[in-house]
């Protein structure tokens, strides 16, 4: 058995490499705003399912990683904390990456919802506290592969 499973190991590690280099899921945007230019490392949710499961289950986040939801156009969403178990900073951010909506310290495991106030592109999930710390607000810019920047 052990072989039979360390050939299938190596399989699926051979077909992962042939894929490519962003279908990891992880980027790195920025936020550039009145304090300074901040970069975080974010795993992408882009499908339906990646989306639903948001940060659900997740214990701790460092600073300056988080989840951006890319909606591919820009568009009225809700959140929710459910089953989140950290507070989080949610930013809500335009096709052309102005951030046009910030909650922050939303409260882990509530159902109530989180509407975006404005059509979003994406939303930026990080640890609470982040927006205040790093000096984030409505305005700033964020730039990355889905907001024209790279």
């Amino acid at each position: 058995m052990r072989c039979a499973a360390a050939l299938v190991v190596a399989a699926c590690a051979a077909l992962l490499s042939l894929a490519p280099a962003h279908a990891a899921g992880r980027a790195t945007i920025e936020i550039i705003s009145k304090t300074g230019v901040h970069a975080f490392n974010v795993e992408l949710a882009t499908n339906n399912a990646e989306r639903e499961r948001g940060l659900m289950f997740v214990k701790q986040l460092p600073e300056g990683q988080g989840m951006l939801f890319d909606f591919e156009r820009d568009m009225q969403v809700s959140f929710w904390m459910h089953n989140t178990y950290i507070p989080l900073d949610m930013f809500f951010i335009s096709g052309d990456g102005r951030i046009l909506h910030v909650v922050e310290n939303a409260k882990p495991m509530s159902d109530a919802l989180i509407p975006s106030e404005f059509p979003v592109r994406a939303v930026l999930e990080v640890i609470a506290g982040t927006a205040d710390k790093l000096g984030i607000a409505v305005g700033d810019r964020v730039t990355g592969s889905i907001f024209g920047g790279s």
